[in-house]
């Protein structure tokens, strides 16, 4: 307020000591408990309010009054200054255009809508008011003073009313807030709740699976038991054994054969590098160069001595160098004269591992790999599941946690606005 006669008082809160009733509640009877509450608070502001109005009221009537009083008093201006006097009339003016123009009767307040335009209305009201005779104040204490003194007193006590007014509606508003964030609670415990009826379910299903997949996991290592346990199985591991014993043999004639052709590597590669042979030779080149065991067949015997007569021919003429040529020519004769006796052992070993292999093959149970397989899918089943209820579970301790620190809110929040101490069950 500008217009500065008079103080606006400050309203304060004198607390009001409250006995406590303790009371036991189902958590399903909080959101009646609280339409009822905000209804209270709802029926008290707006009664506080409307009191307010009609202390208001009369004052709105006699500003009304004094200007149509102030319109008709001439302030005695014929016996001013003439300059002075205009200041005096303009003011004059200013002070009645807004008595009569903005100073209207108060609405009734019957709502919390009607409060809320009450309130706007004598804001703004009281603002132009206290700026318009703030911009006038002496010419009203020098020239108007009779009004004055009625204009102080009523402006200070609206003023004081404007005030409360504001402060209830924000207060009520503060309070439907907290109800509010009551309802949200309340909302948020029914979906936990939902939720973890939901998941209870879920749990549920998860161990009739995992029931389900256990029984099926000791049938299935039954039917490996019998396999295990079966005349036709015990051959099949006899001649597994034997196959991986007869398989180091390969090792042996594979370090003899590489140790000879290591001797010829140098030419051998780089008559790799130089030569142009065709697919079947280039082929079979390739694999003495990176693997003699593999090359070593009767069928490629003759490309082989094809093969080693051109790099011969190749070291005579020079066009493949070696450091030594008589050693180098040595040792492609020496591996030549090797090669039946490297085929022959790869033979006899490729024959009877052969051999082994299609009787192992025969001798293997038909359903020894499925049921291998179905165990070691059913086990990772197994451990989905686990680690899938291991889960839920955690979310439903975490559910079970969190309700009764919201009921807990709940129980706070209610004991603010309520005398009786509510006690909300958390079953």
């Amino acid at each position: 307020m500008v217009f500065g006669w008079g103080k606006k008082k400050q309203v304060e809160e004198q607390p009001v000591e409250r006995k406590s009733v303790n009371q036991d509640i189902e958590l399903s009877e909080v959101p009646q408990i609280i339409n009822d509450l905000r209804k209270l608070r709802e029926s008290q502001t707006i009664s506080e309010i409307k009191n307010l109005r009609n202390d208001t009221a009369p004052l709105i009537d006699d500003l009304m009054k004094i200007g149509i009083v102030l319109e008709k008093d001439d302030l005695n201006i014929d016996d001013i200054d003439k300059h002075l006097a205009i200041i005096v009339v303009r003011g004059k003016k200013q002070v009645i255009d807004i008595l009569k123009k903005d100073v209207k009767t108060l609405i009734q307040v019957s709502t919390i809508e009607d409060a809320k335009k009450l309130d706007y209305f004598l804001t703004q009201l009281l603002k132009k008011v206290g700026d318009v005779l703030g911009r006038q104040t002496r010419v009203i204490h020098i020239f108007a003073k009779k009004y004055a003194n009625q204009l102080t007193t009523n402006l200070k006590i609206m003023n004081e009313n404007s005030d409360n007014i504001t402060k209830l509606l924000k207060h009520f508003d503060s309070t439907q807030s907290s109800f509010d964030e009551i309802d949200e609670m309340l909302s948020k415990i029914n979906s936990l709740k939902q939720d973890r009826i939901d998941k209870t379910k879920r749990n549920a299903e998860i161990q009739e699976n995992l029931k389900s997949l256990q029984e099926r996991s000791t049938s299935l290592k039954k039917s490996l038991d019998e396999i295990h346990t079966s005349e036709n199985y015990q051959k099949y591991v006899s001649l597994q054994n034997e196959l991986n014993d007869f398989m180091k043999q390969k090792s042996k004639i594979k370090s003899e054969i590489d140790a000879q052709f290591t001797k010829i590597s140098r030419p051998l590669g780089r008559y790799a590098y130089a030569s142009s042979l065709d697919k079947e030779q280039t082929h079979i080149l390739s694999t003495l160069v990176d693997n003699p065991f593999d090359a070593l067949i009767a069928e490629n015997l003759d490309s082989i001595i094809l093969i080693l007569e051109n790099i011969r021919k190749g070291i005579t003429s020079g066009s493949i160098s070696v450091k030594d040529t008589q050693k180098t020519l040595s040792q492609l004769t020496e591996t030549e004269e090797s090669l039946d006796g490297f085929i022959k052992k790869v033979s006899e070993y490729s024959t009877v591992s052969d051999s082994m292999q299609v009787e192992l093959k025969n001798l293997k149970p038909q359903n020894l790999t499925s049921t291998e397989n179905d165990i070691s899918k059913t086990s990772e089943s197994e451990n989905d599941e686990r680690q899938k209820s291991k889960t839920i579970l955690s979310e439903i301790g975490e559910i079970d946690s969190e309700i009764p620190k919201l009921i807990s809110k709940i129980e706070g929040k209610l004991q603010i606005f309520s005398s009786t101490r509510y006690t909300i069950s958390k079953s």
